[in-house]
């Protein structure tokens, strides 16, 4: 009589219905993502850096001016997901200094006032460019 043995199989794995979206940065196809993520109700924003779309220089830009480019785009990285900015759950605002955090969230509450997301600032070493001063990233959930 052999002994009861338990015999594994391979799991199957169910591909998951992904809505990928990009802002068509250079970077992307170098890298290998997408700007934004959309898996059934959720979305998934990735660290957004202020890439102008001529893809110009930012590093004499504000922190403001930065922070306010990298919402735009994550607005509409969301709008092309099939979310809206009120969806937003959380942020993360990214930062080379964190004294500058003041102008980051000036530009964070002109967008999300009324929203009112988790928000969390942290101080990074840096970036891919030396220019850029901020980036964001963001969580949604829809319907």
């Amino acid at each position: 009589m052999q002994p009861n043995r338990t015999v594994r199989t391979r799991p199957t794995h169910r591909l998951l219905d992904m809505k990928r979206v990009s802002s068509r940065s250079p970077l992307e196809g170098q890298i290998g993502f997408s700007r934004a993520v959309r898996v059934g109700n959720f979305i998934a924003v990735a660290g957004t850096a202020p890439i102008p779309s001529d893809s110009s220089k930012v590093d004499t830009w504000s922190v403001y001016d930065q922070a306010r480019l990298c919402l735009q785009i994550v607005r509409k990285s969301i709008e092309e997901a099939g979310g809206q900015l009120e969806n937003v759950i959380r942020t993360r605002i990214m930062l080379t200094d964190i004294s500058t955090w003041r102008e980051a969230a000036q530009a964070h509450g002109e967008y999300f006032s009324d929203i009112k997301p988790v928000c969390t600032f942290i101080e990074v070493s840096g970036f891919i460019d030396p220019g850029w001063k901020v980036e964001v990233e963001a969580d949604c959930l829809v319907g």
